[in-house]
């Protein structure tokens, strides 16, 4: 039979590109109908490495990918919501979470991908419903996950007469190191174990390779997944980079383990294949699921020294942004609200540094367009709202129980707080956005209007500083400097006003570089607002 090989690479390519996507589609579906319990699930349900284990499976089924569980880890490690040993949990726990695709595949109902398409077809395109419409996606890309195993299953039948492929497969029985190569290297380039495990499934279901050869392969699809982990912690925090690694070393050491027992192994699944009369499909997702969960059963008791590993490896102080709350026990409201009411300011005057950092960051990003200083300055931002919703909670509470006059002064002002702080994050937010338009459009800022920018960012800052130094000393003298300096920037604003037009004028400056200068100074100006709303609160407060 003479192969066509333009129909065996298309049919293949295709398969796996519609089979991705079914993955992709299919968990954005699942992760929609969630709605915004997934971070919480991380957050809540990591209190120790086995509820970490359970959260990491729970999040990966649901969003059908243990690199996007892992990502998201470290986004959370890197933003304080996790510590790095909750971390390594939770990545163990979506290495388990993963094999659940191997098992629905398993089942084998490639014959209805078409059919089960066309109902996911019709639940996204003939209902409004929101819930209806999750479900159709979850439908369709779960028959467009059948379908393309289908098509790629096609483009790889022919490969059953090349004997070059025997020969590699020999190989890979011969020698497992290679069989963990090839399925590392092939995943780092598809970024899914789901997709390759999908299609070392379809090779071994078609005979084309035995378990002795499939087993490393399978190996290499766990290794190569660490990828998408790395790739999100490049330029992230010390904690998140360590927390990429863990999963790196995590999937070394099990397929170190696993190729040391490789035949006990290989008899374990052979013996699982004839007891439960398996499929040659399902065989493999067992055997994946047996070295996920094995792995893990051995590795969970050595968290405390992977910790210390990748803490050596990669050193380091962590500078991660601590997302929680430090001071806001609710114990405190039981006890005393006056004691309370001391937590939540401690817990403001915390917020406000977020604040003067993430101002002074978007400076930084202002100056230097490095990308660092504008991630810095969205996770701050990030830090600050869910500080502000965490602080207003708490400060409710403290309204429900019973408050002197002075009290209940004291918690309106740090109400009112509260809120000018959120809004100065939300001006350096725009700031942020407004240099990455400059860059994004390549608008160039003439020399002056950069020296202006600067000045005004300096006076800004230090306005915001001052601000925050009263309200935690009470002092009213510097309160009052706060007033002054508002004044200076407000007249700097209009200043510089002026002299933006006189350079267009001049046609000196573009039209889009007016745009990012004036929203700028206008953003600045807003939070010298702010900052003298902080500055009056220490001024009506006078003893």
């Amino acid at each position: 039979m003479e192969l066509d090989i333009q129909k065996m690479i298309f049919e293949f390519i295709g398969g796996l590109g519609i089979f991705l996507f079914g993955i992709k589609y299919m968990g954005d579906g699942l992760q929609r109908s969630a709605g915004d319990k997934l971070r919480d699930i991380l957050d809540k349900f990591t209190t120790n490495p086995i509820m970490g284990v359970l959260a990491g499976i729970i999040v990966t089924i649901l969003i059908q990918s243990s690199s996007g569980t892992t990502v998201i880890t470290v986004g959370l490690v890197s933003a304080g919501f996790m510590s790095l040993r909750q971390a390594i949990g939770v990545i163990m726990g979506a290495n388990i979470g993963t094999t659940v695709t191997a098992f629905i595949i398993g089942i084998k109902i490639s014959d209805y991908a078409l059919p089960i398409i066309a109902v996911g077809a019709v639940l996204l395109f003939f209902f409004k419903n929101k819930r209806i419409h999750n479900l159709g996606q979850i439908v369709f890309g779960f028959g467009a996950l059948f379908f393309g195993l289908e098509l790629m299953g096609g483009g790889m039948k022919p490969l059953r007469s090349l004997q070059e492929f025997h020969d590699l497969t020999l190989s890979m029985s011969d020698n497992p190191l290679l069989g963990v190569l090839i399925g590392t290297i092939f995943t780092v380039i598809v970024q899914s174990s789901s997709a390759t495990i999908g299609i070392l499934q379809e090779l071994f279901g078609q005979g084309l390779m035995d378990i002795r050869a499939a087993l490393p392969v399978l190996f290499g699809d766990n290794i190569g997944t660490t990828i998408t982990a790395v790739l999100a912690s490049i330029g992230a925090s010390v904690a998140a980079r360590r927390a990429a690694l863990t999963h790196v070393i995590f999937n070394l050491l099990g397929t170190g383990i696993f190729l040391i027992f490789l035949p006990l192994f290989t008899n374990f699944v052979q013996f699982l294949q004839d007891a439960m009369n398996l499929n040659p499909e399902m065989t493999i997702a067992f055997a994946h699921g047996s070295f996920n969960l094995t792995n893990t059963i051995i590795q969970l008791p050595l968290i405390g020294l992977l910790a210390w590993i990748v803490t050596k490896l990669i050193p380091g102080d962590d500078s991660m942004i601590e997302y929680k709350p430090k001071h806001l026990d609710p114990i405190f409201i039981e006890q005393s609200s006056s004691i309370a009411l001391g937590q939540a300011k401690e817990e403001v005057l915390r917020m406000g540094k977020f604040a003067i950092i993430g101002l002074e960051a978007s400076s930084e990003y202002q100056k230097t367009f490095s990308q660092k200083n504008a991630d810095t300055a969205m996770q701050l931002e990030d830090a600050i709202n869910n500080l502000d919703r965490k602080i207003t909670d708490y400060l409710i509470l403290i309204s429900r129980s019973e408050m002197s006059s002075t009290e209940s002064e004291e918690h309106s002002m740090l109400m009112d707080t509260v809120r000018d702080i959120e809004r100065i994050g939300d001006h350096f937010e725009n700031v942020v956005e407004l240099v990455g338009f400059q860059i994004t459009n390549k608008v160039k800022l003439t020399d002056s209007a950069k020296k202006d920018l600067e000045e005004m960012f300096d006076l800004t800052i230090q306005t915001l500083k001052d601000a925050l130094t009263a309200l935690d000393d009470k002092d009213t003298a510097l309160a009052m400097k706060v007033l002054k300096s508002e004044e200076q920037i407000d007249k700097m604003e209009r200043t510089l006003r002026k002299k933006h037009i006189l350079r267009i004028n001049e046609g000196a400056c573009t039209g889009s570089a007016g745009i990012v200068f004036v929203d700028i100074i206008s953003n600045l100006e807003r939070i010298g607002d702010h900052s003298v709303n902080l500055a009056e609160a220490v001024l009506g407060h006078r003893d």
